[in-house]
């Protein structure tokens, strides 16, 4: 991690400047196999507005559940069409009668296989094709996150790895806003419902901690669907 990417007498604009110069870095040196994850939430369009000036076909991969919330899936078709993205819709083996038929309602009974049924196993498989994973978590997101690292090789299931970057790792809340609103980058409405972390709809409520961002996340049962969390 840069000196400079943590240092918290940087302004919204500063950090800014430190997140492109490393997004611009990083896609030098990885001309193609680049891979942009995106859950349409603020800070993966922020990261994508970025990439976007340098590689404006970068792939952009999103997991599409089948549990989304139809507010964030027309966000995602309206900003695919008017950014033009090269949006790679990854599905998971069953559709979602098909996994509720065989297993009942995973989200309800058992979220981790839900998750690693409909987010993970997909994801890992479709990563596999990449050399260079572009990412737009945060420290401040999670507790889970508090150790997350700018730049990392992350190791998959099948033994190879990725790197992995996460410019705005060290960004805040206001400082992803700040960028939103200073580029005219459209946010999906279910901020405005007051939500603060977007998962699948089953798995998401309204924040029960104000201090806590994913707090409205499965119940307060667990923090991470398991995607960022390291191949044993």
């Amino acid at each position: 991690m840069s000196n400079s990417a943590a240092d918290p007498t940087l302004t919204p604009a500063e950090k800014a400047t430190v997140a492109q110069q490393l997004v611009a870095n990083e896609l030098a040196a990885f001309p193609q196999d680049v891979v942009l994850t995106n859950s349409f939430q603020a800070e993966d369009m922020v990261l994508l507005h970025m990439a976007r000036q340098i590689r404006p076909e970068i792939p952009v991969v999103f997991l599409d559940t089948g549990y989304h919330f139809p507010e964030l899936l027309e966000y995602r078709d309206r900003l695919a069409a008017q950014w033009h993205m090269n949006l790679i819709n990854i599905l998971p083996e069953q559709t979602v009668a098909q996994q509720e038929t065989q297993f009942g309602i995973l989200n309800q009974t058992d979220p981790t296989q839900c998750c690693g049924l409909r987010k993970v196993n997909p994801l890992f498989a479709a990563l596999a094709g990449y050399k260079l994973w572009l990412t737009g978590l945060r420290r401040e997101q999670a507790k889970s996150r508090a150790a997350l690292r700018q730049i990392e090789d992350f190791a998959l299931p099948t033994g190879r790895s990725i790197r992995k970057i996460s410019p705005l790792s060290e960004w805040s809340t206001r400082d992803v806003w700040f960028y939103a609103q200073a580029h005219n980058i459209p946010l999906v409405s279910l901020y405005d419902k007051g939500y603060s972390s977007i998962g699948c709809a089953p798995c998401t409520s309204l924040p029960s901690d104000p201090n806590d961002p994913r707090s409205g996340r499965w119940g307060g049962q667990k923090l991470e669907c398991g995607i960022h969390i390291q191949a044993q």
